[in-house]
């Protein structure tokens, strides 16, 4: 195969240094033009126009109707063709962010139906709506353009807000809805203003990116009382609502000709490249493989057992790799003993070895290097374990004698049957017992303490983890990859809803309050991180290997680096892959 490189040179004036020079190699391979991703260094072809990206659709996500006021999980279905005020910078380097199961904070944000927005004083948001954007050519829409009014008008019904006071916010919004948004208006049609009850900087956040700051088309509202109609799903996004809707089967989307972004790596390209969207719901695992061994599936997310058997078929398709969230861990209730003690609560820890689960039980999938509630995509929002004292790294250590000796202090002598204590796990009934759960369960008796499954059901069990009433452990949620770890670590605020470990320590409420009083980014990461850090400095939750998550790709599936969302529940990304349809056909697609 011939191989023609082309050296491009491009100089940058850097002032009182010498001249920058950068170099951009483009290659082209038997016709085909290769391009460099500039954010990750990786070549590539060149974005192509055309063809159809086979893409999976839960069939849990189907609803009865289209209006999000009344379904939350409609998002699924309008997240194709709708855009928010702001979203994931795609150009971003993924070295800062990877977007593979990490959600952009806001500064990793860049204007979407907002061209930019601005905070006046500590209790105003004043967003510049961009102009051109123009909701799908169909009626009754007609191509006319976006105007404030429209986003300002669908944020007051939302919420509840002066003319749908009486109908009260929708009953299924949620942080939003906490924010404090007391009102949103356009005094023209390039301006949004939205007044905060009390000064909240991390408001800024939950208004840009909430997936309820995708604005619904006013006349089907006003003229249909509701969204409900699926034919009249108008948006102002890449792709519009297809010919094709087969409930429990498929979902079609079509390109928008008239969508105002460029691709951010080659902004030279309008977007979207694909033609269309072909939506399949597959509910069994098994078929799901097999499509995607036919190239009737073009990306989807498989356990690691699966990616190996299909690498073995189809050594073409590509793997991605990458960490989510840690559902390995426990939480302990720090209110009643054993765990009121933290003696005990390291003891816990030390008796598990990681290292050894992680490359047994998880076949070496798993990463076991300790870590608070915020995950390491987070970066600066916590302490990297390297940065541990080695105090502190001794307690997340393997060591079961230094265990009992932790209990023997904490007065929990092994007795002379070889146990020290008894305490339960909160499990809902119906949920199987996991493997990893067994093996816990193990090597706590081997230091003498005995956990046996508390069986509740879902509700008693939410009700028990609210009002603090369990009195042993319960699996929790560690190392995620939030936006604003504030989630995480402001679940361990005095009588929040999800305080797995009944905490309530007025030191931790200040740090956490830290957060909520910032008013720069950099006063919440450092808030953020010293909330993490006294979470695990205090033990207050058991740490648990935290598995890869896998997504498989096709070959001809371009532009595509392991990212899974550009925001909250956010699919704007598949507007930026393309297709090589000449590497499709090759390989016998």
């Amino acid at each position: 195969t011939v191989v023609v490189e082309k050296e491009v040179v491009k100089t940058v004036e850097v002032p009182g240094e010498t001249v920058v020079v950068e170099k951009e190699v483009i290659k082209e391979v038997a016709g085909k033009t290769y391009v460099t991703d500039p954010t990750t260094g990786g070549v590539t072809t060149a974005p192509e126009y055309g063809g159809t990206m086979n893409l999976f659709f839960h069939p849990g996500w189907e609803t009865e109707h289209a209006d999000m006021w009344h379904y939350r999980s409609v998002i699924h279905t309008i997240r194709w063709m709708t855009d928010r005020l702001g979203v994931g910078d795609w150009g971003i380097d993924r070295d800062e962010i990877s977007y593979a199961w990490v959600l952009p904070n806001i500064q990793h944000y860049k204007g979407q139906l907002a061209e930019s927005w601005s905070l006046p004083d500590d209790k105003t948001i004043v967003f510049k709506i961009r102009e051109g954007v123009k909701w799908h050519d169909r009626p009754p829409a007609n191509g006319r353009e976006l105007v404030a009014e429209d986003i300002a008008w669908n944020f007051r019904r939302n919420l509840g807000l002066d003319e749908f006071a009486m109908d009260g916010k929708s009953p299924v919004i949620s942080i939003l809805s906490t924010v404090g948004v007391v009102s949103a208006e356009a005094p023209d049609d390039e301006t949004v203003v939205m007044k905060l009850e009390e000064p909240n900087f991390a408001a800024l956040y939950h208004i840009v990116a909430d997936i309820y700051s995708i604005p619904y088309l006013p006349e089907v509202i006003k003229e249909d009382g509701d969204a409900k109609d699926f034919n009249k799903l108008i948006g102002t996004g890449a792709f519009m609502w297809g010919d094709n809707y087969s409930p429990g089967t498929s979902i079609d989307y079509v390109k928008n000709p008239n969508y105002y972004e460029v691709d951010e790596k080659y902004p030279e390209n309008s977007l979207p490249y694909a033609d269309k969207l072909h939506m399949v719901m597959i509910p069994e695992v098994e078929t799901q493989v097999a499509a995607v061994r036919t190239g009737k599936l073009d990306i989807q997310r498989f356990d690691f057992d699966n990616v190996q058997a299909m690498k073995k078929t189809n050594p073409e398709l590509v793997v991605w790799a990458a960490e989510w969230r840690g559902t390995n861990s426990n939480g302990m209730n720090v209110n009643f003993a054993p765990f009121d003690d933290i003696r005990v609560r390291r003891a816990m820890q030390m008796a598990l070895d990681l290292e050894t689960i992680s490359g047994t039980f998880f076949k070496g999938q798993a990463d076991s290097t300790p870590r608070g509630g915020v995950g390491t995509a987070n970066k600066g929002y916590y302490v990297p374990f390297e940065q541990w004292p080695e105090e502190i790294k001794g307690y997340y250590a393997y060591d079961p004698e230094g265990a009992g000796m932790l209990l023997d202090d904490a007065g929990y002598p092994l007795k002379e049957d070889g146990t020290r204590f008894e305490t339960s796990m909160l499990w809902t009934a119906g949920a199987e017992f996991s493997g990893y759960d067994a093996i816990q369960v193990q090597y706590w008796a081997d230091i003498g303490v005995i956990v046996k499954p508390e069986v509740v059901d879902a509700a008693t069990r939410r009700s028990m983890i609210r009002e603090s009433t369990y009195e042993g452990l319960s699996t929790f949620i560690t190392g995620w990859n939030v936006p604003l770890p504030i989630t995480v670590v402001g679940w361990s605020k005095s009588f929040a809803y999800n305080n797995y470990s009944g905490l309530n320590d007025p030191d931790y409420d200040a740090i956490v309050d830290r957060v909520a009083a910032a008013t720069s980014v950099e006063e919440q990461r450092d808030a953020i991180r010293d909330a993490d850090w006294w979470l695990i400095e205090n033990h207050t939750y058991l740490w648990g290997p935290m598995p890869k998550t896998y997504t498989v790709s096709q070959p001809w599936l371009k532009g595509y680096n392991g990212e899974t969302v550009l925001g909250d529940v956010s699919s704007d990304f598949y507007a930026r892959l393309w297709i090589d349809q000449e590497l499709k056909v090759q390989i016998g697609r």
